[in-house]
């Protein structure tokens, strides 16, 4: 009679808990050169250059000198080309990045924290661009008189009293506005009119 061979196997369940394996590690902290990082963030090495010289992102030195980056920097950059997109400036973004712990790189609950502090900024922004739109064949209020709808909003560079620059792009209300039928324009007031008197036409 035959042996009898009696095979004992443990089922274990995976711990998706444990730690990772080496090769994963490996490659979470795996060093990009400057080259590799910008094909794999669509950007020239010229611009991560001038990220680093902005203090926008921090890059180690090799025993030879070259630069090199984590593969969190991909997210980094993409986090600082997104602001640029919706328009902030470096300065903005740079102030955003130090008021992350240790300078560490953004996540996705950092992007909505601060993205709930640009929303401000940004419907100001908004509405600047809307005025821009709709004012920029119209009189702006910049004193150059050249069109013919200054002679209703800005009647005798009225708005040269407000101060310079183009006062009705900045968001002031014009002094006057055409007129709602075909009756005469209202004037500005008196007092605007005196104050203006004499002043020359600003370049536009």
């Amino acid at each position: 009679m035959g042996a009898i061979v009696q095979v004992k196997v443990n089922f274990m369940s995976s711990d998706s808990s444990a730690s990772p394996l080496p090769a994963e590690r490996a490659q979470a902290t795996q060093a990009l050169s400057i080259g590799e990082l910008a094909r794999r963030a669509g950007l020239a090495p010229s611009a991560i250059r001038f990220y680093e010289q902005q203090g926008l992102m921090a890059s180690q030195r090799s025993a030879s000198g070259r630069r090199r980056y984590t593969r969190a920097d991909l997210r980094r950059l993409a986090f600082i080309r997104a602001a640029q997109t919706l328009g902030l400036s470096l300065e903005e973004i740079r102030a955003a990045l130090a008021s992350l712990p240790e300078g560490r790189t953004p996540t996705k609950a950092d992007w909505e924290r601060l993205s709930r502090g640009w929303k401000t900024l940004l419907d100001e922004r908004i509405a600047a661009m809307t005025r821009l739109r709709d004012r920029l064949g119209s009189c702006i209020g910049c004193g150059c008189l050249s069109l013919k709808s200054c002679a209703l909003y800005n009647a005798e560079d009225a708005a040269a009293v407000r101060g310079p620059g183009a006062r009705y792009l900045l968001g002031e209300a014009p002094a006057t506005r055409p007129p709602a039928s075909d009756g005469p324009p209202i004037t500005p007031p008196a007092d605007s009119r005196r104050s203006a008197a004499g002043r020359p036409a600003r370049r536009g």
